[in-house]
């Protein structure tokens, strides 16, 4: 892993006229606003639990907030766009209020819902489906100009962990954002960050196969985003429970840090940051 390919490479992103500069790691708080998230500790109810959660995630040193009101953990139940948006609508706009500086991605797989949220104030669509489940989504991402994560996942959450398979993974989901990428780019969308999709419509053998092999990534040019947090990648594993996968989440953080990865996606803030501040002063140490 030489010091001076893509672990120090340059990357921007334009949001709203501001550049984010991604070339040191970065940390995205999660901001749960489903009663059905598969860690009940980050489950919100109200807009201040919204409110005070954000100025805790600022606090501890997270640069991107990312608010979902749509569980997509396996088996989850469905909700329409109209629940999601409001159940997303008054957290974003006390949110933009209170901390006006905050970087805000919506977590969510609907056009309609990443339109009406970047209205309301958010800066980052965060979409699990690339475009899959709504087909109006990359020409929205497009009309609204703001930076795009896309991840990789088969079928929905209702169902993508029904066996999933593959001939080879690593390949097969570096194809599925090649692919993407040549779409958006026609439609001129280059800020683009990609997520391979740890613990969506694959099995542990699948993520530590992309976990080992997430190098090859770097060939798309673009960010990389991680999300291992407190996932059954970790408590399978290890056969502990979620409560005790904090120690497995910074270790697989370190790991994809040494490999690249852009910004982590986390429920404990603090402890990544911490990670992150450590692997930078390693690798800019001359």
């Amino acid at each position: 892993m030489a010091k001076d390919t893509f672990l120090n490479r340059k990357v921007t992103l334009n949001s709203k006229g501001k550049l984010i500069d991604l070339s040191h790691p970065s940390v995205m708080a999660i901001l749960n606003l489903t009663p059905d998230s598969f860690y009940a500790k980050s489950r919100l109810t109200t807009v201040d639990e919204a409110v005070k959660a954000t100025e805790n995630f600022i606090n501890a040193g997270a640069r991107f907030i990312d608010i979902g009101a749509y569980s997509s953990r396996p088996g989850a139940i469905h909700i329409s766009e109209y629940e999601e948006i409001d159940r997303l609508m008054p957290s974003i706009q006390a949110i933009s209020r209170e901390f006006p500086d905050v970087l805000i991605s919506i977590d969510t797989f609907r056009a309609k819902v990443a339109e009406e949220t970047i209205h309301a104030g958010a800066h980052i669509i965060n979409d699990i489906a690339a475009g899959s489940l709504d087909n109006q989504m990359f020409e929205t991402v497009a009309k609204l100009k703001v930076p795009y994560i896309m991840m990789h996942m088969k079928g929905t959450p209702q169902n993508m962990q029904d066996n999933p398979s593959y001939d080879h993974v690593t390949t097969e989901v570096l194809d599925y954002f090649a692919q993407k990428i040549k779409h958006l780019q026609l439609l001129g969308v280059n800020d683009i960050i990609i997520d391979p999709g740890f613990g969506f419509a694959k099995n542990i053998d699948h993520n530590y196969q992309l976990l080992r092999e997430m190098e090859i990534f770097h060939f798309l040019e673009r960010p990389i985003l991680v999300g291992f947090s407190r996932k059954s990648m970790i408590t399978k594993v290890l056969d502990i429970k979620t409560d005790e996968a904090l120690n497995g989440t910074t270790v697989l953080n370190t790991i994809a840090l040494m490999k690249g990865a852009h910004i982590l996606r986390v429920h404990d803030v603090k402890e990544a940051v911490q990670c992150a501040e450590l692997f930078n002063r390693l690798n800019d140490h001359n």
